[in-house]
């Protein structure tokens, strides 16, 4: 990546959740985020949001993040847009499962609110060299 990064597009349908990670994000790490509450949400707000990573929750009703990520690969402008996935389902054979879809990288839940936006800057980092 030759560019910093700046905006991430984040689904969580937990509020409380996503709260804590706005704030995380936000307030520490200095990022633009847009949170959706749903894979259909993310589709949606894509294009017009630009985001430079996506981060997705694995398990949300309706659409989950394995199914958003593929279909977001399909939409014109996001096809490349660099994917980590958040969840509590972080088996070394799920873990492969995500990476082998094309995820950079997955974060466990539950995550440090603290050195979350580190977290990310780092697998940012690390993929930009």
């Amino acid at each position: 990546m030759d560019r910093p990064l700046e905006r991430i597009l984040y689904a969580e349908d937990e509020p409380d959740i996503q709260e804590i990670a706005i704030l995380a994000l936000e307030t520490v790490g200095g990022f633009t985020v847009k949170a959706c509450a749903s894979g259909q949400e993310i589709l949606d707000a894509a294009e017009a949001f630009k985001p430079d990573l996506l981060l997705l929750d694995v398990m949300m009703p309706i659409m989950d993040g394995p199914t958003a990520f593929q279909e977001i690969r399909k939409q014109p402008g996001t096809e490349t847009v660099p994917v980590i996935f958040m969840t509590a389902k972080v088996q070394p054979q799920e873990v492969e499962g995500y990476k082998a879809m094309g995820a950079w990288e997955v974060i466990a839940k539950p995550f440090d609110p603290m050195t979350l936006a580190d977290q990310i800057r780092q697998i940012w980092e690390k993929r930009a060299e």
